[in-house]
């Protein structure tokens, strides 16, 4: 009997290589983790051998993962942009959307592939910034869209909460910089809600501080951290292995992630459907 490549398998693999993890791809399909296990290896079945190596951490792509993984890509997509064109040729417009720096990597990789070839006439135009900025630009109807972070008591009834996250103070663990005075800080470009926090918090203190780095790269701040030369506020689930939590600092407030949209882009067809896709994957990601 020849074999069929499935596309519910296909793609039910392709989304666990995309986001790391079987519960969180269980979560993006409807579907239980057993039923993805199930598919991953009803594909091997049919592929001839393991696709995945996985530990409790993460999974990794084996040599025959990869040669699937590449050699599948165009058809899912082709599949996708086919079944658009059946279901969803009546849906189209434009989408400008902001989004801090912090998380355009996992809006950029996990959201929006899935959107646009689910809905391929749909444009959407991406522009990163600072979350203040961004809020302003909403706002002022430059922007339909936008993920921001803030402080709880500043969102809006209009804003759809993605998640909530602690920010904590970071330094690095391999050296003594936190104890410096005045502090080293390594800060965001203006009109960022952590940089406010920071300098805010540090002057009600009366602890004195200095401004090492200012970036809109989020990267360059971790960096700048992780080498020793400053400290900085970061989302407690970003903390990397080279840094640590710093005691005794002042106290920063929770703030929302949240989903924005412009007083002429609400009810919009195509902006709710990437607000719920938004919603749905900042929620895994949270878990």
């Amino acid at each position: 009997m020849t074999a069929i490549l499935d596309i519910d398998l296909l793609r039910t693999f392709h989304t666990v290589v995309r986001i790391g993890k079987f519960s969180a791809a269980a979560g993006e399909l409807y579907k239980s983790p057993a039923a993805v296990s199930v598919h991953i290896q009803r594909l091997e079945a049919v592929a001839g051998g393991r696709l995945l190596n996985r530990t409790n951490q993460s999974i990794s792509l084996t040599p025959l993962g990869k040669r699937l993984l590449v050699s599948t890509a165009e058809l899912l997509r082709t599949h996708d942009r086919a079944l658009a064109e059946l279901h969803g040729t009546s849906l189209a417009g434009r989408i400008t959307l902001g989004v801090p720096d912090e998380y355009v990597t996992h809006v950029i990789r996990d959201i929006l592939p899935t959107f646009t070839a689910a809905w391929p006439n749909v444009v959407l135009e991406l522009k990163t910034g600072p979350s203040y900025a961004l809020r302003e630009w909403v706002q002022r109807g430059k922007l339909q869209t936008a993920v921001v972070a803030q402080l709880k008591e500043e969102v809006s009834p209009d804003d759809l909460v993605l998640m909530s996250t602690t920010p904590v103070w970071v330094g690095p663990t391999s050296t003594t910089v936190a104890l410096d005075d005045p502090l080293p800080l390594a800060v965001h470009a203006v009109q960022c809600p952590y940089r406010e926090a920071m300098i805010t918090s540090l002057k009600a203190s009366g602890r004195r501080s200095r401004i090492v780095l200012e970036s809109h790269s989020n990267q360059a701040v971790k960096a700048c951290v992780e080498a020793g030369l400053a400290i900085s506020l970061i989302d407690r689930g970003k903390v990397t292995r080279h840094m640590q939590i710093l005691e005794g600092m002042p106290v920063i407030a929770d703030h929302d992630i949240v989903f924005m949209r412009s007083a002429g882009s609400r009810g919009d067809e195509a902006v709710e459907l990437l607000a719920r896709a938004m919603q749905q994957s900042f929620r895994l990601q949270a878990e």
